[in-house]
């Protein structure tokens, strides 16, 4: 997988990308992630990426010509050949090259691990992470195949919300976690928050490990923690469950 993003503020990335999971899983060639600076694309003589809303406002917006051609740029250089989507006139083209370009934003759908999964079977995603007071409508309306949000709640920009989604998509990425398997038993796999843990001493402070995990019947500690993962759900996160039953209907 190849994923590019693109921000005013490259320098937010190098702490996550360049620690724990996401380094191994590029020095295991089973990712390739590149920051791109939005303000190397302008050609304002004052490197400014963003302008006054038309219409009156407070604050800035970032402007259509740097995302276009830094869009631009990445997906001709990946491809190898003059991208085609700057040839449709006014109409968007979705994952034009192969890429599929995803906005950071408040409006977006808010991520979980469905949208993980999904677009961790990407071969190429570009992140635009906006700022200010939003980007031109332009920009979504002309490039721009998904939109996603962190939460609902305001940030400074999309370089967080982007961190948090690749990190998601890479760990999903086969051959980048040490032990497939646990996949299967995470949070928010099948609606479930996962079921408690226990490590050693088997007794802290008066406080024992479950006899259950102790017993050695792998069938009894499976179903003592599916027990257990549905009782926290349910206590903690009950929308999950409705969520799941309503896809059943």
């Amino acid at each position: 997988m190849r994923i590019d993003i693109i921000t005013i503020f490259p320098g937010m990335f190098a702490p996550v990308l360049n620690e724990s999971m996401v380094k191994r899983a590029q020095e295991k060639n089973k990712v390739r992630i590149k920051i791109h600076d939005l303000r190397e694309f302008t050609k304002d003589k004052h490197n400014k990426v963003d302008d006054r809303p038309f219409g009156g406002g407070s604050g800035m917006v970032l402007s259509c010509q740097p995302i276009f051609d830094a869009v631009k740029k990445i997906k001709s250089h990946v491809t190898g050949h003059r991208s085609h989507f700057a040839k449709s006139q006014g109409r968007k083209v979705p994952g034009i090259d192969g890429a599929k370009v995803i906005l950071l934003c408040p409006q977006g759908k808010t991520f979980n691990q469905a949208m993980a999964k999904k677009l961790s079977k990407e071969k190429h995603l570009i992140f635009i992470c906006g700022h200010y007071e939003g980007v031109d409508e332009r920009v979504r309306k002309l490039i721009v195949d998904e939109e996603i949000s962190a939460g609902d709640y305001v940030l400074t920009g999309g370089e967080l919300p982007a961190m948090v989604v690749v990190d998601a998509i890479v760990r999903l990425i086969p051959g980048v976690l040490g032990d497939k398997n646990s996949l299967n038993f995470e949070s928010f796999e099948g609606n479930l928050l996962e079921y408690p843990q226990y490590t050693r001493p088997q007794n802290f402070r008066g406080n024992a490990v479950p006899e259950v995990l102790l017993c050695g019947d792998h069938r009894k500690i499976a179903s003592w923690r599916k027990a257990e993962a549905l009782k926290r759900t349910k206590t903690r996160r009950p929308d999950l469950l409705t969520a799941k039953k309503q896809r059943r209907q």
